[in-house]
């Protein structure tokens, strides 16, 4: 992260002299990128300073998911899914449904993954996903681009997708891409699915995440990730590409054919993302404990499912309950009560010591405006302050999901910044504390700490500094133009997508990939 400010000091003070070196050289030092242990803010900073639940009330959530699997089950697991179930100690009642003895739970989560790493085609970028490492990125199906110029909705596209991922790959706070919207531009779902994969890979070495959307489509994709790769083993060592997999329709239904999915997946060396996605009110409980407690009683069923299969396989505890506002049966992705199913996930997330995700800073709001910030801004803070390991849908999500926006991605970097200081905490220690700064400056110096040694040495340590985000007066606002936050959102957006992505894969590999598959993507 660049720092774009210069500190003054009154000119009728001695600080000046303090300095080493010239004004010039100071500013140019601060615009050079931070080296990593200088940076404020970064990739897995441990959260979990907020805690919503009481042990006691974590425990009940906990007791009652138990309750939940072994009373009333999973339907609609596939003839598959069934046959590994059981051969692993479930049940299959009369009814058709699953149910799951504690016991075969307790099991199973001694078997699970725990501190697992998503792996990124640069190492730089690996996500350790241990303790409360928490982690930002995009996620979501929106079906539109917001044109933030015109203010309308369009159809999403395979170009828009790649921008997508060019734009995250030069974000310093989003820090993974799943795959934030559908392809409406390709309308075979195999090369839609393929495609995404493309897309995506071509345009970050971050960590992507993809869905599929047929059993029979993940072998091809294999085939694609290998090539991208170098070859199968490489693959399997540093599997860079994740499947996000609603494996369950709730209310407690496996879904059938994302089952099939995952295991094609886990057979391939894929990571997965077991995504539970009730909505309060309508396929989950209204109230925030009972969404949770179904949320964890499904993933607990995937946990099973998935250390059935291959025990230790990475899996991520997808527990992604979302709000409804109950007086119009519309998501209310920004609101307190989403908030709060994200913190509350994310502690029980800390409870089984499994790696987790959830569903933060999505915006009902259309357009990025205040509603927008506000939205974004409340779930992305608790979620972080809960310690959520994986941040899914935290930039760029607008109209409950339905809708994209580049511009609102770029802003989403600044506002995660913010969001990750809060989670960074407050350090205490002799240094921080700051009595002999305090007695230096009190005792015969100049009386006031700009331009001292300790505030210039720490500036960049200490503090985040957004990239589009405006603190200047308002006379010096008038005075540069009144600049406008969106379009400075759009200038740099711009900037991006005007040079050629570092992610594109070498010619010689992209060539193979383009005979062996139908790649939409200009070459």
């Amino acid at each position: 992260m660049s720092i774009e400010i210069e500190s003054e000091v009154p000119s009728n003070t001695s600080a000046r002299g303090t300095r080493s070196g010239g004004r010039a050289a100071r500013k140019a030092a601060r615009a050079a990128p931070l080296s990593d242990d200088m940076r404020p803010v970064r990739p897995g900073m441990p959260g979990g300073q907020y805690k919503p639940l009481t042990d006691a009330q974590v425990a009940r959530i906990h007791e009652t998911a138990l309750q939940a699997l072994e009373q009333i089950g999973l339907a609609d697991a596939p003839p598959s899914g069934v046959e590994i179930l059981t051969g692993a100690g479930a049940i299959l009642g009369d009814d058709g449904r699953i149910r799951f003895p504690r016991a075969l739970v307790e099991d199973m989560l001694a078997k699970a993954a725990r501190g697992i790493t998503l792996h990124g085609r640069d190492p730089r970028h690996d996500l350790h996903l241990a303790g409360a490492n928490v982690h930002y990125g995009t996620a979501g199906a929106a079906v539109h681009m917001v044109d933030v110029a015109g203010k309308n909705y369009r159809d999403s596209t395979v170009q828009d997708l790649h921008d997508a991922a060019r734009i995250v790959d030069q974000l310093d706070n989003i820090h993974f891409l799943q795959r934030p919207m559908v392809c409406r531009d390709i309308a075979d779902n195999r090369e839609m699915d393929l495609n995404s994969v493309y897309a995506s890979c071509a345009g970050t070495t971050k960590h992507v995440g993809v869905s599929f959307t047929d059993p029979d489509y993940v072998g091809d994709a294999m085939e694609m990730l290998h090539m991208i790769a170098g070859g199968e083993a490489e693959w399997r060592a540093r599997p860079f590409v994740s499947n996000s997999n609603c494996f369950v329709v709730p209310p407690m239904k496996f879904a059938t054919e994302s089952c099939k999915v995952m295991e094609e997946c886990i057979a391939g060396g894929m990571p997965v993302l077991l995504l539970s996605a009730g909505m309060a009110g309508a396929t989950a409980p209204s109230t925030v404990a009972g969404a949770i407690v179904q949320a964890v009683a499904e993933c607990l069923a995937g946990v099973v499912y998935v250390n059935a299969i291959k025990p230790g396989h990475p899996a991520i505890f997808g527990t992604w309950p979302f709000g409804l506002d109950l007086r119009t049966g519309a998501m209310t992705g920004g609101s307190g009560e989403q908030a709060l199913l994200t913190a509350g996930c994310a502690q029980m997330h800390k409870f089984y010591d499994l790696p987790g995700g959830a569903a933060a800073g999505i915006a009902d709001s259309k357009l990025p405006d205040m509603q927008a910030g506000w939205e974004q801004m409340c779930s992305n803070v608790m979620a972080g302050l809960a310690g959520l390991n994986m941040v899914y849908e935290a930039a760029g999500m607008h109209a409950s999901l339905l809708g994209f926006c580049h511009e609102s991605l770029i802003l989403g970097d600044d506002l995660i910044g913010q969001a990750l200081r809060c989670v960074r905490g407050i350090e205490v220690d002799d240094t921080t504390l700051a009595l002999e700064q305090m007695r230096e400056v009190c005792l015969g110096g100049t009386g006031h700490y700009l331009g001292t040694d300790a505030t210039l040495s720490r500036m960049q340590k200490d503090h985040v500094y957004p990239t589009l985000g405006d603190r200047t007066s308002p006379k010096e606002w008038a005075e540069k133009g009144k600049p406008d936050l969106i379009e400075k959102a759009t200038a740099r957006k711009e900037r991006i997508l005007s040079e050629r992505a570092a992610a594109r894969f070498d010619p010689a590999t992209d060539a193979a990939i383009r005979a062996r598959f139908r790649i939409h993507l200009p070459g």
